[in-house]
């Protein structure tokens, strides 16, 4: 009996070097592992206890209502959450204040540490970045606050903001494919592939695509990765090709171990110092640790993975900066 081809719900569009007309890929890259594997890593052992709170050694911050000139300034709210304020424009990444990031409010991993700067002393947002659809970087809740509060611009790939939509019809949600550059407010803003998966369920793989971004400012570029596999580099060298070096890269390097079910999805400490290295990055902002529990490593392991990496490839302290929730980060020129 034929196979009945399964449905996107969330796009459809043309074949491309990453898209097979139902579900997206990384090309010459890993796709994600199964449910046999899944159960493999889940009862496999390993997974270091997380104490339940870890508290930041940085206050809350109260930002500025903006920042201009040639000043960039970066504010840590927590795991893959950033205020980014440039050129006059306040921008969010991969927005979660939520209490949990999961399917459900009663259960998956819950934050250990409040978010950097409470919501209501948020600035005025003008932009949004979603780098895909995984609950801890598209958070619906924080969105529909977005939405009520703000009316930012979203910007993320294919397909999450059918997503956006079902939960707020009238979201001002741009998508976009790798490759494509939109303007906003005197930045652009190139979407650039990542090496990942997406997910909102079981029967939904690989139907929303990922992205990393590029946003190019009068104050210098700036290269956000959300989540992304080393993949030998080749994003990474690729970037540095198309867009010369970057003034600011900010960059996931925790939620890496076991590395044989990982190693696809999120890059270790060492890989990202060396992606930052490859892709011509002055300065880092380190993201994805600290916050939710997601994979086995000790809570602090990434930080002291990361100083090792960065004595070993002889990185300055300065220069690849491990944000703690509250943490203001004034970027140097590059």
């Amino acid at each position: 009996m034929r196979k009945t081809k399964r449905r996107n719900p969330y796009y459809a569009g043309p074949v491309s070097d990453h898209f097979d007309g139902t579900l997206f890929f990384n090309p010459e890259g890993i796709e994600p592992l199964g449910f046999r594997e899944l159960l493999r890593w889940q009862f496999g052992g390993g997974r270091d206890r997380w104490p339940p709170s870890v508290p930041s050694p940085y206050p809350a911050a109260k930002p500025d209502p903006h920042v201009g000139g040639g000043d960039l300034r970066v504010t840590m709210v927590g795991h893959a959450t950033m205020l980014v304020q440039v050129a006059g424009l306040n921008i969010l990444t991969d927005p979660v204040w939520s209490e949990r990031v999961s399917p459900f409010t009663f259960a998956g991993p819950r934050r250990v540490v409040p978010p950097g700067i409470a919501f209501d002393d948020l600035p005025p947002i003008d932009l949004v970045l979603v780098s895909h659809n995984h609950y801890d970087h598209l958070d619906i809740a924080t969105l529909k606050r977005l939405h009520a509060k703000h009316r930012p611009r979203i910007v993320t790939p294919l397909g999450n903001d059918t997503i956006m939509r079902r939960a707020v019809p009238d979201i001002q949600t741009t998508s976009m494919d790798w490759g494509e550059r939109i303007s906003h407010a005197g930045i652009s803003i190139d979407a650039e592939p990542a090496h990942h998966w997406s997910a909102r369920g079981g029967a939904d793989r690989r139907m929303a695509l990922w992205a990393s971004f590029v946003l190019s400012t009068p104050a210098g570029k700036i290269y956000h990765v959300g989540d992304t596999g080393f993949h030998r580099g080749i994003n990474y060298k690729a970037a540095q090709r198309k867009h010369g070096g970057f003034r600011l890269a900010i960059l996931p390097f925790g939620a890496y171990e076991p590395r044989w079910f990982m190693k696809g999805q999120h890059q270790n400490p060492e890989e990202a110092v060396i992606g930052m290295k490859l892709a011509n990055a002055a300065y880092v902002a380190g993201h994805h640790f600290a916050t939710f529990q997601l994979t086995n490593e000790a809570v602090d392991a990434p930080v002291r993975a990361l100083q090792e990496a960065m004595s070993e490839h002889a990185i300055p302290p300065d220069r690849f900066r491990p944000l703690r929730a509250g943490e203001v980060f004034d970027v140097p020129p590059a």
